[in-house]
């Protein structure tokens, strides 16, 4: 199992522009069409990764805890479908179902959006403020498959709360860590 870190993007960054497809609805999306009024988290993920498997369940208990207090979520996969069948677009939408995604599960097929983000592994965390600036890139938490450590979200979680409560965000951010995104 690779173990691959974020590439941590300069903070203040604007949000890269995308137009995506989502494999849970059919519809493409720009990022402005799915920003939250308070922020929003772009996470890359994949279908295969067993860093994502290890912290999807807690992903998604922050997702519902978080999207009501106005920040959004989008998961993107950019992995090179041709080496990585897996996890192309059909099985994306059966991975977003079993796991509950009430969020937009975005296909990047040029891989041209994970350049833009600078975006290295899954799962890599990417949340930016109400005026689309990055104020967060790291990890989730502290947890990874086999260290023993239970996820909690509680670096995310810090962030988030930073974001909804106009609060700094202590430093450093720590890089994620998991599989490297499968460049073609």
């Amino acid at each position: 199992m690779a173990r691959t870190p974020s590439n941590m993007l300069p903070l203040q960054t604007l949000a890269p522009k995308f137009y995506l497809k989502d494999t849970n609805s059919n519809h493409h999306y720009s990022f402005d069409d799915l920003k939250g009024t308070k922020g929003t988290l772009v996470v890359f993920i994949c279908n295969h990764c067993p860093f994502v498997h290890h912290i999807v369940e807690e992903l998604v208990m922050i997702v519902n805890d978080y999207r009501v207090l106005g920040i959004s979520f989008i998961a993107i996969s950019s992995n090179d479908i041709e080496q990585y069948p897996q996890d192309g677009p059909e099985f994306m939408t059966e991975f977003a179902f079993k796991n509950k995604f009430e969020f937009p599960y975005l296909f990047d097929e040029t891989q041209e959006v994970a350049k833009a983000f600078d975006a290295a592994c899954t799962p890599d965390f990417f949340l930016f403020d109400n005026q689309n600036r990055l104020i967060y890139r790291g990890q989730m938490d502290d947890s990874r498959p086999g260290n023993g450590i239970p996820t909690s979200g509680s670096d995310l979680r810090n962030a988030l709360d930073s974001v909804i409560y106009n609060r700094s965000l202590a430093s450093p951010q720590k890089p994620s860590l998991g599989c490297n995104i499968k460049w073609k």
